[in-house]
This record gives C-alpha cells, structure tokens and sequence, in this order.
C-alpha cells in the first residue's frame, strides 16, 4: 500500500471534503447524467425542446451507417474501448507497446505508469481547432486533432516533462505538473503562430492545478504525491478484486473536481461539467439541485481510458455501461448530420457557441440519450447483445468514428457542423 492511502472512507485527506447528504454529490454520478438527460430528451420526444427537433425516424439509417463504419474498421468484430490508448496507436504504430515494453514486471507499477500518462493525456485531450498539426519524429507521421493530441502528450511524457524525479521519467508527479508552464506545452506540442493550436494557456493552467489538487488529496494521490497512486486507492476499495465503474467515475468526480476552472457551483461545490437547462427536474420540489444537466465528458473519457490499465493490473471494472455515451462534437455532429437532430434556428450551424449556450447543453443532453438507443440497433445490426458489446465499443467502432467519417464526407476538412468556443478544459 502507498503512502498515505487507506481504506479509510471518512473524508481525510480530500482535497475538499463535502458532507455526505450535500446536494452537489447527487450530481457528480452517471447516473444524474443519464437522469437529467433523460428529461431533456423526453421534452425533445414532446416537441418542446427549443432549439432542436428530435427526428427518431432517422435512427434505423444512423445505426447502420455506425455499423457499417464498425464492420470497415473492425471486420472480425473484436473492438477495442473506446480510450485514449487508441489515440497512442493512431496510423498503426502501437507507441504505447514500445514504451511499455521498458517498464518492470510488477504489475502495480505499471498500471501507476498507464494511469499517469491517461491523465494527463486525457486532461491535455481537448480540441485542437482545425490548423493544428504534430509531426511525430520516431514514425514520420503527421498527425492532428485527438490523435496528434495523444501522441504529443506520450512524447512528453515518455521524455519526464510531467516527473519531479529525473531517475524516474515515467511519472506524473504532483509537484511537477504544479510548476507546469505554457512554454513547455508549446514545445511539447509544436506549436507556432503558423502552427496554432487552441487552448494551451488553458491547457496548462489546467495541468498545474492538477498537480496542486492532488498534492493536496493524500487520500488519493499518496504522499508525495503520484497521479498513479490512484491505482492503490482503487485496490484497497476492491471487493472481489472488482470496483464498479460507478465508483471509479465518482472517485475521479471527487478527486479531481477542483481541477476544473470556476463554474457552476451548488453551496460551495463546484460541479465541472455541469450546466442548466429547464427541462432537467428534480424530483422533489425545491431540490437544490433543480435545473442542472451534468456530463462530465473529460471525466467519463477518463474513466473509459483507465479501463485498460486496470484490468492489466488485475483489478476488474465492473457495471461499465453505467458510465454514458460521450457529450462530444463527434457524437452529437453524427446526429445532426444523419439528421436525428435537427436545429429549429440553422445559425446554430453557423455561428460560434460557448460550452454553456442554451442550444450547446440541448444538443449534448440528447447525444447522450440518442447514443444510448443507437447502440441498441447497432448491437441489433450486429447480432450481438451487451455484454459482448458493451456501449465503450460502440463508441469506438463506432459512433465516433462514424461522426467524423460523416463529417469528412460533409465539409472539406472534416470539420464538425457545430463550431465550439472552447478552453481546452470540455471538448
């Protein structure tokens, strides 16, 4: 067991300890996201959604277009989920596999090593915008936008800018991310005034706070502080050696909450990715928590992301479709173009949208909901249930790519049809 980590289940040791029955805590699960989805999409199925229609007629043609998109990347069917791990792969050069091949035996250092790089990786994951490219050295590959993302931050990694211990590169260590800065992201990541890539001032402050949340969350992260002394934390709260997905996701919620940059926030709590819509209810009237739709897209990303490193160390993840479909533009732009979702106002195609505009919240709320029921025809199409093929390998055979190979075929540059005001810190 790490330093500092018990299976105490009191609150020492957080970051900020939040009481039990506090409202925020209702939030911070799949399954609010899931709930609150819900009723946004029950509004949309009784045609009060503001500002897009729901088109059900067009799921069958959407879920064969996805199926077909599995059957072209994954012919034998055996999809990998969808994480950032395939991002370490992208032109069929397994990066990851060359670097893990230099790590020790013992099976617990080397998920603390995967679940270093998913993290970060994973934070630094957010849109590239359309100008943005990064020339892989060791391949000869060009690559841009989550792929060149992915493979930038491997790079880093793999050269210790995110380890305190130069005798120990492959680390993400809380006092280096903490004293991170912009310059070391623009190396790190090619970027130039001829090389533009969005959200790196973001992008960093983001990471130094992740580095001083988990200093300051012992009770998580170890003492001193690991990013991969998650991993420790999550065995000695094992039963069986199993957790659920459930709790993984709300681990990370707790655990990494104050990361995000000052949003909503519920009685001193912030909520992350959390926005209001007026179709999401609570059940009981005055509920605090009335009015807010969550989705904790980064979160959920990195939940799928440490699936993998988990079971390599023998840690079972159970309860997976708990966690949702992905409220991103590759998912919910596959919508709007197979025209499950259509805009009453089309300058929600044209113009620029924050993260918290009224129509950007609809839209994400029935992407998550519509990816629930495409999986079902998907899995239909497929001749295949959910256990064999739970919802993170629709997503990657899948629903994303599905979007973006729509998108390729839409717009020159495959750009997605919603342009998205980003910080680097949702999408």
């Amino acid at each position: 067991m790490r330093a500092g980590l018990t299976r105490d289940d009191t609150e020492e040791g957080w970051h900020t300890p939040v009481p039990a029955a506090h409202p925020a805590l209702r939030l911070l699960t799949a399954g609010a996201v899931r709930d609150r989805c819900r009723q946004v999409m029950a509004a949309a199925e009784r045609g009060q959604t503001r500002h897009l229609a729901w088109h059900p007629e067009h799921l069958p043609r959407t879920a064969a277009y996805v199926a077909t998109t599995i059957r072209q990347r994954y012919p034998d069917l055996d999809v990998p989920y969808h994480s950032r791990w395939r991002h370490f792969e992208a032109g069929g050069a397994d990066r990851w596999a060359v670097l893990a091949a230099t790590l020790p035996a013992d099976r617990a250092e080397r998920a603390r090593v995967r679940i270093d790089l998913a993290i970060t990786s994973v934070l630094l994951d957010a849109g590239a915008g359309p100008d943005w490219r990064y020339a892989d050295a060791t391949t000869g590959m060009t690559l841009a936008r989550s792929e060149g993302l992915g493979v930038a931050s491997l790079r880093m990694f793999a050269a210790g800018a995110f380890a305190d211990h130069p005798g120990r590169p492959l680390a993400a260590d809380a006092r280096a991310l903490a004293r991170l800065d912009t310059a070391t992201l623009v190396a790190g990541f090619q970027a130039n005034a001829r090389n533009p890539l969005v959200g790196l001032a973001g992008r960093a402050a983001l990471l130094r706070r992740l580095g001083a949340v988990a200093a300051a969350t012992p009770a998580v992260f170890g003492a001193p502080a690991r990013l991969g002394n998650l991993h420790d934390y999550l065995a000695v709260h094992a039963r069986g050696g199993a957790v659920s997905a459930a709790f993984l996701l709300t681990t990370l919620l707790r655990a990494l909450g104050p990361v995000w940059p000052p949003r909503l926030t519920l009685q001193g709590v912030a909520l992350g990715d959390c926005w209001r819509h007026p179709a999401a209810r609570a059940e009981d009237p005055g509920d605090a928590t009335d009015g807010f739709v969550p989705f904790h897209k980064l979160s959920q990303w990195l939940a799928y992301s440490l699936l993998e490193p988990l079971e390599e160390a023998g840690l079972a993840v159970t309860g997976q479709d708990e966690l949702t479909g992905l409220a991103e533009y590759r998912n919910g732009g596959l919508l709007l173009d197979c025209g499950v979702l259509v805009p009453h106002d089309e300058a929600f195609l044209r113009r620029a949208l924050a993260v918290d505009d009224p129509a950007v919240v609809e839209w994400r709320a029935l992407t998550v909901i519509a990816l629930d029921r495409i999986a079902d025809a998907v899995r239909a199409e497929l001749g295949l249930d959910a256990h064999a093929f739970p919802l993170a390998r629709v997503l990657e055979g899948g629903t994303w790519a599905a979007g973006r190979r729509i998108a390729a075929e839409r717009r020159p540059g495959g750009p997605p049809p919603v342009t998205i005001e980003s910080d680097g810190t949702v999408f």
